[in-house]
C-alpha cells in the first residue's frame, strides 16, 4: 500500500476540490493505469476486427455471474474470468476449424451466453442485483482492487514488450509470420487470453454496457491519422488516456456515469480524427 500513500500525499498538493476525495484519488489512479491497457490491447482489436469479439467476451460476464451464483462464489470475478478466458481459447480454436464466417460462429455464442447468464440470474427476480455489473463504478474503487489493477498494468506492459513485435507481425501478414517460424496461434491466443483477463476485469469499471468502446474508440481514433504502427499504438494510448482523465473529472461535475462520460470524450475523439485531410493507416 506504500504506493498507494505516495499517491494520496501527491493528489493532496493539487488545487482542486476533487483531488481531495479519496475515491476520486482511487479512480483516477486505476484510469492512469487501465487506459494504457486499453490503448495499447485495442490497437490490434481494431487491427484484426476483434470489436465484435470483445463484446462477447463483456456479455459473457453475465453467464460468469451466474456460474458463481450457482457454486455459491461471494464474489464473482474468478467464475468470469474463467469463462472469459476459455471462450477465448475456444473462439480462437473454433474459428480455424469450422466452415462457418467468425461473425457467425461469434454471433451463436453470443446469443447464447447472454441468454443463459440472463436466465439464471432472473430466477425468482434475482436478476436487479447485479445490473450494477451493467454500468460499472469507477467511483466505488477500493485500494485493494487498485493493486490489482497495477498488477493487470505491468503484466500487459510487460507482454507487449516481449510479444508486441510478433503480435504486430502476425497481425499484418499471419502467412508470413508463420513461414517465418512464428507461432502464430500460441501468439493470437495468448492476446485473446490477456484480453480477456483485461475486459473482465475491468467491468467493474465502466460496465458491460460499454466495456468494448474503450477499447475500440481511442484504437480507431489514432487509425484514422497515424502514418505507422508505432505512431498508431502511441497515439491510441495517449487518446484513451485523456479521455480516461477528462471523462473522469468532468464527470465529478456534471454529477454523471464515469464510464459513459470517458467514452463520450472517447467519441469525441474519433470523431474529430474523421476530419477531412486525416490519413489512414494501411
Amino acid at each position: 500500500m506504500v504506493i498507494i500513500e505516495a499517491w494520496y500525499k501527491l493528489m493532496n498538493l493539487l488545487p482542486f476540490g476533487w483531488a481531495h476525495y479519496d475515491f476520486m484519488k482511487n479512480a483516477l489512479l486505476v484510469v492512469l493505469l487501465v487506459t494504457p491497457c486499453f490503448g495499447l490491447l485495442g490497437t490490434m482489436v481494431v487491427n484484426n476486427r476483434m470489436a465484435f469479439f470483445t463484446d462477447v467476451l463483456g456479455h459473457s460476464a453475465l453467464t460468469g455471474i451466474a456460474i458463481g451464483v450457482i457454486l455459491g462464489f461471494h464474489d464473482p470475478t474468478f467464475p468470469m474470468i474463467g469463462l472469459a478466458v476459455f471462450l477465448a481459447i475456444g473462439i480462437n480454436l473454433l474459428k480455424d476449424r469450422t466452415k462457418a464466417s467468425a461473425d457467425t460462429v461469434l454471433g451463436v455464442l453470443f446469443a447464447f451466453i447472454v441468454a443463459l447468464g440472463i436466465v439464471i440470474l432472473s430466477r425468482q427476480g434475482g436478476f436487479v442485483k447485479y445490473t450494477s455489473y451493467l454500468i460499472g463504478d469507477i467511483l466505488a474503487v477500493s485500494p485493494r482492487q487498485i493493486i490489482w489493477f497495477l498488477i493487470i498494468a505491468i503484466v500487459v506492459l510487460a507482454y507487449w514488450h516481449t510479444a508486441g513485435n510478433f503480435l504486430i507481425f502476425t497481425s499484418v501478414n499471419p502467412s508470413l509470420a508463420r513461414s517465418r517460424r512464428i507461432n502464430t496461434f500460441l501468439i493470437e491466443t495468448s492476446f485473446t487470453v490477456l484480453l480477456a483477463l483485461v475486459v473482465v476485469i475491468s467491468i467493474r469499471l465502466v460496465g458491460i454496457l460499454i466495456i468494448n468502446s474503450l477499447l475500440v474508440l481511442p484504437a480507431a481514433a489514432s487509425r484514422n491519422f497515424a502514418r505507422n504502427m508505432h505512431s498508431y499504438t502511441l497515439g491510441a494510448t495517449v487518446i484513451s488516456i485523456l479521455s480516461g482523465v477528462t471523462g473522469l473529472i468532468v464527470s465529478y461535475y456534471w454529477g454523471t456515469a464515469s464510464g459513459a462520460t470517458i467514452v463520450l470524450f472517447a467519441a469525441g475523439c474519433y470523431l474529430v480524427s474523421i476530419l477531412p485531410g486525416r490519413r489512414m493507416v494501411k
